[in-house]
């Protein structure tokens, strides 16, 4: 029997709804649903709960899992993503979001759910980056991976700043703008893409460099290979501290003359693809779907 976990924010009552939804097809196709544990008093108080479903520690869910099942937006699939990278369970993404450039399903889409039973599908591998905080003197002082994007930034506070990129020991440039997104392909339809940087087919081996809104007409998006060392150092003058924003989740402070090293992961991310929709029919989809 498949093991499938549900992920979503159970406290919405139209995600859980769908979610309730997809478990339901689920369990008639013979599949075991993993939900984690404390989700369970919401399901019981919203009369949602099931007696076939199995409720379970977060790590212990991830742990177990065959398959991922995501209801929600990009950034939910992106939360998801990391921690199953970790383990290479493969992910279904069904969008509750406004965009999503990641999922696969839309609700209207449910019927498709019996071909991840016969097989009908492949895997999508999506790279990811390793990032790394750098004392100033080179130590690591934290890391994790990000499948969209790390961004180096003044936070909340728009308020120009001072950056030196650099390409293995070659310094590449110096960027005096809001901030520094380095992106995967993926993440270069997300925060990069609003940026002015490059839409990168997933397929492409690379790293994207987009500076937000620079203080200079030369300064453009640049794109590295997958192979590339990247160090971003803070050397801004006026700002003791700075922000590095991972994947729009995690955040660190990034002080003077401390560096984000950042490479390609040895981890992927793997989306389960149902369709033979390409990258650029969803594109085009999308793009047009944001423009009503």
């Amino acid at each position: 029997m498949q093991k499938f976990a549900l992920m979503t924010n159970f406290n919405i009552t139209e995600k859980a709804n769908a979610a309730v939804a997809v478990a339901d097809r689920i369990i008639a196709q013979g599949g075991e649903v993993l939900i984690a544990a404390f989700h369970r008093e919401k399901l019981m108080r919203m009369n949602k709960s099931r007696e076939e479903f199995r409720y379970l520690p977060i790590d212990s869910v991830y742990a177990e899992a065959d398959v991922l099942i995501v209801l929600g937006g990009d950034g939910t699939i992106l939360e998801a993503g990391r921690r199953a990278a970790q383990r290479g369970i493969p992910i279904l993404g069904i969008n509750l979001g406004r965009l999503g450039y990641m999922a696969e399903l839309e609700m209207s889409e449910l019927d498709q759910l019996s071909r991840l039973f016969s097989g009908e599908y492949r895997i999508e591998e999506r790279s990811m980056l390793r990032v790394e905080l750098l004392s100033a003197g080179g130590e690591l002082r934290a890391f994790c991976d990000a499948l969209n994007d790390a961004v180096i930034s003044n936070g909340s506070v728009s308020r120009m700043i001072d950056l030196e990129l650099c390409e293995g020991d070659e310094t590449v440039t110096t960027y005096r703008a809001d901030g520094l997104i380095i992106a995967t392909p993926t993440g270069s339809t997300a925060y990069s893409m609003s940026a002015g940087g490059a839409v990168v087919d997933p397929r492409v081996a690379c790293i994207c460099a987009t500076p937000i809104c620079p203080h200079s007409f030369i300064a453009r998006p640049l794109l590295f290979p997958d192979d590339a060392v990247l160090r971003v150092k803070n050397i801004c003058n006026r700002e003791k501290m700075l922000y590095l924003t991972v994947d729009g989740r995690m955040n660190f402070e990034l002080y003077r003359n401390q560096s984000v090293r950042i490479t390609k992961s040895s981890k992927t991310t793997r989306l389960i693809r149902l369709k033979n929709s390409d990258f650029y029919r969803k594109l085009r989809k999308k793009m047009n779907d944001s423009n009503v």
